[in-house]
């Protein structure tokens, strides 16, 4: 027995001399190349609620209740999980770099504590990302033999979530908003007299039909006695490839009972009132197609549901502002 017993204590030496010569830092890093630009693969990854919809975090356990609190992106972003076979944890964003870099922390203050980050970096034609997780175990001795026994099983699984960020954003609209001055803001309704008009989808053709629209509009604030309240605006109403339809209209103070608010050409209505995206748009109207496109591809990376018609606020006046520098505003209704 007493040999027994000393077997036993030089065995239980041998571990502990043997775990505490493990690495007391566990780390596991892996890479991929996407074929989409830096600014969606941020997108995915700085919304703790999207990079759930590719990431393994849970989804092993489709039975797992996921609370999200804090903010919807970035710094204090929050993602509690609690599941039979997931197991319970919290992640939270602490650091967020547009579009290249985005920190978190896994079980904060536990004894569990760890950390990952996503390096996203320009590469030919899109990204190159990478996905590093880091735990210090500390004088943990189970801890670090743990670690090195699943290490595998975790790089499996990044690996697997990588795979699954690279299909979903190769999937999305390819247009790069890393530029674009974006705002999320909430706008009141504005009564405005608006006249319905349509354009071949050409710059020049719809620069014509503005000004004819404006024209009549201005004579019916004119007639009517009612004063201009804004800057003019352009509401995007359908696109079918061949033809533009919108709204030409001037937001107005001065409406009274006697204005007539439905009339055969020009008429009194209401901009829409609620969230919306709001982007500066600075240079020639005949690039605003563009910003169009870069605000789409923010709207699908960012899983953003549109709620109603855009539309394009023109603050600068054309015949005193040089070209290059116009300003237009441009909003996208949107879900709360």
């Amino acid at each position: 027995m007493q040999k027994l017993l000393i077997a036993t204590g030089a065995l239980i030496a041998l571990l502990i001399i043997i775990g505490l010569a493990l690495p007391r830092y566990s780390r596991v890093e892996v890479s991929t190349t996407i074929d989409a630009n830096p600014a969606t693969v941020f997108a995915l990854a700085n919304d703790l609620q999207r990079a759930n919809e590719w990431s393994s975090t849970v989804a092993s356990d489709p039975n797992a209740r996921v609370v999200f609190s804090g903010p919807q992106r970035g710094v204090g972003a929050t993602m509690t999980w609690d599941g039979a076979i997931a197991g319970s944890g919290t992640q939270t964003i602490t650091e967020s770099r547009p579009y290249e870099y985005v920190a978190m922390v896994v079980n904060p203050g536990e004894d569990s504590e760890s950390r990952m980050w996503i390096d996203i970096g320009r590469g030919a034609g899109g990204s190159n990302v990478t996905w590093s997780f880091e735990a210090d175990f500390g004088y943990n001795i189970v801890g670090r033999y743990l670690a090195l026994m699943i290490k595998g099983i975790f790089k499996r699984e990044f690996e697997t979530a990588l795979a699954n960020l690279k299909t979903m954003a190769e999937g999305l609209p390819r247009a790069d908003f890393s530029d674009l001055d974006i705002e999320h803001i909430v706008v009141e309704p504005t009564t405005i007299a608006y006249l319905s008009s349509s354009s071949a989808p050409e710059p020049g053709a719809i620069s014509e039909a503005m000004g004819d629209a404006y024209f009549q509009i201005l004579g019916f604030i004119d007639e009517h006695g009612l004063a201009e309240a804004g800057a003019p605006l352009s509401i995007t109403r359908s696109f079918s490839g061949s033809s533009l339809q919108f709204d030409a209209a001037i937001p107005v103070r001065g409406v009274t009972d006697e204005t007539p608010t439905d009339g055969n050409l020009v008429r009194i209505g209401e901009t829409y009132g609620g969230p919306v995206i709001r982007v500066r748009h600075i240079g020639s109207y005949r690039t605003l197609a563009t910003t169009h496109l870069k605000i789409t591809s923010y709207l699908a990376a960012a899983g953003i549901e549109r709620n109603g018609a855009a539309w394009e606020s023109y603050v600068s006046d054309p015949t005193k502002v040089d070209e290059g520098d116009l300003l237009t505003y441009v909003f996208y209704p949107v879900s709360r």
